[in-house]
């Protein structure tokens, strides 16, 4: 089942899906005889629409891209026993009369991604619109030298401007009197990076000094080559650990995708520097699987893939109770999930309390009884 998840996520978080033809029914009752999902533009923005064919008549349903691609494990798994995938990339051909050992095929990309322009209204609301050059995207081949966004980015681009939009509702927070200082944990090929640099510097006209760190050096030499090219010289990159990095403070802090722990060190970081602002989207949130335990829900925590969800959400619910204990107002929101995963939810963090508030001390409680309900000691813990 791993295997086959991994695959579907992959191709709907992608944002290269061209067409998925879903077919072979496991049951003789089975009234459909194919679904069919395709990219589509609606008001702007990319959705994808499930075409289902019957012996006489075709329905559709739209669908988002975490909806989209529920719908199609769910139908691999439960309806029918194959797909075949066209994306930009390559085509693909899924076999599973066994969901739990799909056999998978790849070959070379045989159609074209389908040409879906962002309506005019949408270009309006973009913070970065298409058709205005910007230099980082156009250096980091999203864009080109005019601004029109080549078609193998769109994904990357509403991205972008997704978190770019988010960033822009908590600019109030960061201070207005002094150069802002952030640090961009886990920044790998550092897109987002670029785009907060280009975000506060260019358009807002604020002195910064942004720091990104990641493990890799070919990553970091990389982007500090981009960031000379561009001569964004408040914006530099660095190689190292998120748990062992030392610096004066933050004023915010950024962290998507780094993995399991690293999380918690990256949040921990930020609360001991007082930062204002937290932006973390967590991944591989694999720590508590084998620590939870819980009478009540043992029958259902004997399934793998129930226990895995069960406790990714409890990892992210008790970080976020316990940065509420210490001042801040926490928001789960949707994020535009990378193309290496599916995983979307946004930690959004700011500083507007104290842990001495009765806010804070109540989201401590409810942490606590948490953590001895599920006999749990996460990470984060040590905040």
């Amino acid at each position: 089942m791993n295997r086959l998840e991994d695959t579907v996520s992959r191709v709907f978080s992608s944002g290269r899906l061209i067409k998925m033809i879903i077919s072979g029914k496991r049951r003789k009752s089975c009234e459909c005889r194919k679904v069919t999902v395709r990219p589509v533009q609606i008001k702007g923005e990319i959705s994808y629409q499930a075409e289902f064919t019957f012996e006489k008549k075709v329905t559709h349903e739209n669908l988002d891209a975490s909806r989209a691609e529920a719908l199609a494990l769910k139908l691999l798994t439960e309806e029918f026993k194959q797909a075949d995938v066209f994306t930009a990339d390559e085509d693909m051909h899924i076999l599973c009369s066994k969901p739990e050992r799909p056999h998978i095929t790849t070959g070379p990309a045989t159609k074209d991604m389908p040409a879906l322009e962002l309506s005019h209204n949408r270009k309006k609301n973009y913070i970065i619109p298409e058709g205005e050059p910007a230099a980082f995207l156009v250096r980091l081949g999203v864009t080109d030298e005019n601004g029109n966004v080549f078609r193998r980015s769109y994904g990357k681009f509403r991205q972008i401007n997704r978190y770019l939009e988010i960033v822009e509702d908590v600019y109030e927070y960061l201070p207005g009197d002094r150069t802002v200082r952030i640090i961009d944990f886990g920044c790998g090929k550092a897109y987002l990076t670029f785009a907060l640099y280009h975000y506060l510097h260019d358009m807002k006209k604020r002195d910064v000094d942004i720091i990104g760190l990641d493990l890799k050096k070919d990553v970091i030499s990389f982007c500090s080559g981009v960031a000379k090219d561009l001569g964004y010289d408040g914006l530099r990159f660095t190689v190292g650990d998120i748990a062992d990095f030392k610096s004066e403070g933050a004023d915010m802090v950024v962290t998507l995708h780094a993995c399991d722990t690293a999380t918690d060190y990256a949040l921990i970081n930020a609360v001991s520097w007082n930062s204002r602002v937290i932006l973390s989207v967590p991944c591989c949130q694999h720590e508590l699987f084998k620590q939870i335990k819980n009478e009540i829900h043992q029958p259902m925590l004997k399934y793998g893939i129930l226990r895995d969800r069960l406790t990714e959400y409890l990892t992210d619910g008790l970080r976020g109770l316990k940065l509420e204990s210490k001042g801040y107002d926490v928001a789960m929101i949707e994020f535009t999930s990378l193309e290496h995963t599916a995983r979307n939810i946004m930690i959004k963090a700011v500083k507007t309390g104290s842990p001495d508030s009765p806010k804070s001390r109540k989201a401590l409680e409810e942490y606590q009884r948490l953590c001895e309900f599920y006999h749990v000691k996460p990470t984060i813990d040590r905040l």
